[in-house]
């Protein structure tokens, strides 16, 4: 009798096997770590945080007139912002949107994604994601009993078709992508929509950071080429664009009757999007984009002009031209991305993202995203992580002469 109560005490505290299969998210398991650091008072040059810090206006909720801010609204979005959503698809990318039947707003596009997946996968169902992916795409379709299918990083989307089965339910792809910054080319997207076609397929597109484009430069929504949404759902955010990304705002948009069967998932899961900050970005929308979108520009072009510091050392970055984010490649290191990662934390005080987190075919690679420290102080991680290359590369691959880098030009 004495074993019993430890016996039933144990069978309480058991967890599902599911969640027991599943590992915390590395990027923000990562960043948690320093924000510990941060908080003992080390001085960490941060450049593992997914987010672009913007110089905003401290947000004043007064004049709003939206009413009942302090309450629940329509689990759908509030009408105001669905139509703003609508038209800035509509006008600014050619997706004609219902606002009444095919938008969704809710906390955040990850809930966006996650919700799509639970109405559309079955438990064995397969879901393509190409590396390197947005490291939650794998543990979210674990999470509905689905399968991902990973694409190594060096087949082009023109061969994702041998890794469709008679199980293969959907596709899902971020563009512009994080970590790389690529964006999906017109016969890229053309193509996906043409597998989705052949094979029933639904096409899921993450276009988080569709405004992280540089000039001149072509984004296509993937939307825009099936406007009828016969099998595509676009997932943007709204926090992630303005700058905001701790109020998670986002969004879905799809047909009717897909976001029929998410409503009912938003409905339990959250109920609404929190109300006043719905209320705010719907009407300060465009006052938010004229302030955001110069501070993008300035964002992106710093981003590229990193990728010209890294090619200036002779370290690849994966190609790409969008977002704040590069994939720098490990060169020649004897470490893998985790202890690389670890040791720039260590001994550099500086932190990136290992690229193992984003597929297995990335583990060469760490993530380093621009968006929240300064130029100097970025030039002077770019210096340590080469630094760190070679001190970990056979000695026969390190002579080469120093670089303006260390000068923080």
């Amino acid at each position: 009798m004495a074993g019993q109560p430890h016996a039933a005490t144990e069978r309480s505290l058991r967890t599902s096997r599911l969640m027991e299969g599943i590992t915390q998210a590395l990027s923000v398991q990562h960043n948690n770590v320093v924000y510990d650091m941060k908080s003992a008072g080390q001085d960490i040059i941060t450049l593992s945080l997914g987010e672009a810090f913007f110089d905003l206006p401290l947000p004043s909720f007064d004049g709003l007139t939206t009413p009942g801010l302090h309450h629940y609204s329509h689990s759908r979005g509030l009408p105001e912002l669905r139509r703003l959503l609508a038209k800035y698809y509509g006008s600014g990318f050619a997706l004609p949107v219902d606002p009444d039947t095919e938008v969704i707003v809710t906390a955040g596009s990850k809930a966006a994604i996650y919700m799509a997946l639970m109405a559309i996968v079955d438990p064995g169902d397969q879901v393509i994601v190409p590396e390197p992916y947005w490291l939650s795409y794998p543990a979210q379709i674990r999470m509905c009993q689905g399968e991902p299918v990973m694409v190594p990083h060096d087949v082009p989307v023109f061969d994702f078709e041998r890794f469709v089965t008679a199980r293969t339910r959907a596709v899902i792809i971020n563009n512009p992508n994080n970590p790389s910054g690529h964006v999906y080319t017109r016969a890229e997207l053309e193509y996906l929509h043409e597998l989705a076609d052949r094979h029933g397929l639904l096409l899921i597109v993450d276009e988080a950071y569709n405004e992280f484009i540089p000039p001149g430069a072509e984004f296509i929504s993937a939307g825009s080429l099936d406007p009828e949404k016969r099998h595509t759902v676009t997932v943007n955010s709204m926090s992630k664009n303005y700058g905001v990304s701790g109020w998670r705002i986002g969004y879905l948009i799809a047909n009717e009757r897909l976001t029929e069967q998410i409503l009912k998932i938003n409905q339990h899961l959250v109920t609404c999007a929190p109300t006043i900050l719905a209320a705010y970005l719907a009407e300060r929308f465009d006052d938010l984009l004229d302030v955001t979108r110069p501070q993008i520009q300035r964002t992106v072009q710093l981003r590229n002009r990193v990728a010209g510091w890294f090619a200036d050392e002779g370290i690849d970055t994966m190609p790409g031209t969008s977002t704040f984010y590069l994939f720098v490649h490990l060169g020649g290191s004897g470490l893998d991305s985790t202890e690389f990662a670890g040791r720039l934390l260590r001994e550099s005080a500086i932190s990136v993202v290992p690229g193992i987190g984003y597929g297995d075919s990335c583990d060469r690679y760490v993530r380093v995203s621009v968006g929240s420290e300064s130029e100097e102080r970025i030039a002077r991680a770019v210096a340590a992580i080469r630094d760190l290359i070679e001190s970990t590369t056979p000695e026969h691959l390190t002579s080469r002469p120093r670089s303006r880098v260390e000068s923080g030009v």
